[in-house]
């Protein structure tokens, strides 16, 4: 019995190792033929490619030479619609280095008006060119003046207005403007003596009115004051509001890049000299011009908030008049601003009269050495009061003019004039009669 059981399990363990034996050749059998098949692929696979490169040979000696199509000739622009020119070279240059709207398009015609040249053959229907006009979006539309009005909120306009460009040399020509822009209430009630005064200077300046945003009376389309009103805010006098709106013109004035001298004016503003010599004066100018002095008393140290400090010192806080003129270096700091004018903003609030305080400070503090500590527009508070001398028609007097053209000394440049002030108020619209009288003889214009 135990001798069958035995035989029984000898017979089960040779069964199991030849069926291991049988697993084992089964393996090895596949695995030859999956190796001679992948030899048989790599073999016909080099005797393919070797087979196509020697018929592609044979096909290319055998064609003749002629019939080969060297690539068509470089299209030149057809049109490049320029809105601002700013040099004929610069025009050539860009236009020889952008070509125009360049389509690949099969089964048209070539529309190249350059005729074939000897050797070159004109390109089949099925491999043509179809050229199409579009206008090239380049240097000349980041140059262009924008609208004065638009649709951005004055974060985003204080943000695009703060961009400098790194590369000081210019790659184009300019000619350098001078910004005057307006604060009023309403309509520049001189316009008709501005208008004169800008008469025959096209190129040489740019406006910009902040008037109150329910104003709307239309503007003459021959007016230079024409389309020049920015997206304005109401401006309260002795607020915030009041250099914010500053602000707001010195940011809309830097989006046009040949914008470099700016001055603020107001509705009752008049020029005392000719365009040329304002605009003279301006530009050859080392200094900028922000009123800035330290008034002891109620209506200068007393208008101080403690809670500024640390940001703003007793010491450093200073008084002068809001009508400034200034370069395009210290506007882009203004309208940069994130340190000193939230603090004006938060503390300042009325019987502060920030528009007298906030320049004078920021400029004393940051930008002293640049600043003439005075300003060019001419105003009267010798009578005392909350506001300046007003003047109507029986004032302006050729003599009284004078006065106020070559009535003091200062310093310019480094030397002494006797030409202190470009501009003067405040005129009321009863003196204007006079003043178109008197103004273009005396002043020369034009």
């Amino acid at each position: 019995m135990k001798n069958k059981e035995q035989q029984g399990k000898g017979a089960s363990s040779y069964l199991k190792l030849f069926c291991a034996q049988l697993d084992l050749l089964n393996f090895v059998a596949h695995a030859l033929v999956f190796g001679i098949g992948l030899l048989i692929g790599i073999t016909l696979t080099f005797f393919i490619k070797n087979f196509s490169f020697i018929n592609f040979q044979i096909q290319q000696f055998s064609l003749p030479s002629y019939t080969l199509k060297p690539p068509p000739p470089p299209f030149s622009p057809i049109s490049s619609n320029l809105s601002l020119s700013i040099s004929n070279n610069n025009q050539t240059k860009n236009a020889s280095h952008y070509p125009v709207g360049l389509v690949f398009d099969s089964g048209q015609k070539n529309t190249s008006s350059s005729p074939p040249k000897d050797n070159q053959t004109t390109p089949s229907s099925d491999s043509s060119i179809r050229v199409t006009n579009f206008t090239r979006i380049g240097l000349s539309e980041f140059l262009k003046p924008p609208m004065a009005m638009h649709d951005m909120t004055d974060e985003e306009l204080l943000w695009r207005a703060s961009m400098v460009p790194m590369i000081q040399k210019l790659p184009f020509k300019q000619t350098p403007k001078v910004a005057f822009m307006f604060l009023t209430k309403g309509p520049v009630l001189l316009a008709p003596l501005w208008e004169r005064f800008f008469k025959g200077n096209e190129g040489l300046y740019s406006i910009y009115v902040h008037s109150h945003p329910s104003f709307n009376e239309t503007v003459p389309e021959s007016s230079v004051f024409h389309d020049r009103n920015i997206p304005s805010k109401e401006v309260r006098w002795g607020e915030n509001s009041m250099i914010e709106a500053e602000r707001r013109l010195l940011a809309n004035a830097l989006l046009d890049f040949s914008n470099q001298r700016f001055v603020l004016l107001s509705e009752a503003c008049i020029p005392l000299f000719n365009f040329s010599t304002i605009y003279t004066y301006l530009m050859n100018s080392t200094s900028t011009f922000v009123e800035a002095y330290d008034q002891p008393g109620e209506v200068g140290r007393g208008r101080f908030k403690p809670k500024m400090r640390p940001q703003i010192r007793l010491s450093q806080w200073r008084k002068g008049s809001q009508w400034f003129q200034i370069d395009r270096f210290l506007s882009l700091q203004i309208v940069s601003d994130h340190l000193y004018f939230p603090v004006f903003m938060k503390y300042c609030k009325p019987n502060c009269y920030s528009d007298e305080h906030y320049l004078p400070t920021f400029v004393s503090i940051k930008f002293w050495k640049r600043n003439s500590n005075r300003t060019l527009t001419w105003v009267d508070w010798s009578r005392g009061g909350a506001h300046p001398s007003r003047y109507y028609r029986t004032d302006v007097t050729v003599e009284f003019l004078n006065k106020l053209r070559f009535g003091r000394t200062c310093e310019y440049n480094g030397h002494t004039t006797n030409i202190c002030h470009l501009f003067a108020r405040k005129f009321t619209t009863h003196a204007l009669d006079r003043l178109l009288r008197f103004a273009p003889k005396l002043m020369q214009f034009n």
